[in-house]
């Protein structure tokens, strides 16, 4: 399976943004099923016509947010799901814990993340 990545030479996102979300738009479809091996930062490169350090970037941001997993010299693999949900279970945890101490009820909580997500999703 090869892994079909465009790049949008006039989108508004920046090249490793564009790489960062279609990884993990397939990773959370099924599309890239877990534990898929992705190709090397210097091969998808190659692939794309874009520098190493651009996939690299976006390789990084996708292991930070769990979807990805590093394994040495062995390669980069999508993770399995459930890294992915314990990560946004933290999340949600920590957002909980601090609008509870900036004293938020939850319909304001809530407000705040439907805010920021029409923000970040438009609409």
């Amino acid at each position: 399976m090869s892994l079909k990545i465009t790049i949008d030479p006039d989108a508004t996102a920046a090249p490793y943004e564009q790489v960062r979300g279609q990884i993990a738009e397939k990773a959370r479809s099924g599309e890239l099923p877990v534990h898929h091996k992705l190709p090397t930062v210097r091969g998808l490169a190659e692939q794309l016509g874009l520098a190493a350090n651009t996939v690299a970037k976006a390789y990084r941001a996708l292991e930070a947010d769990g979807v990805i997993e590093t394994r040495g010299r062995h390669g980069t693999y999508v993770a399995a799901g459930d890294a992915m949900a314990r990560e946004v279970a933290d999340a949600a945890a920590g957002y909980a814990r601090r609008v509870h101490r900036l004293g938020l009820d939850r319909d304001a909580a809530r407000a705040a993340v439907e805010e920021a997500l029409r923000a970040e999703y438009g609409g």
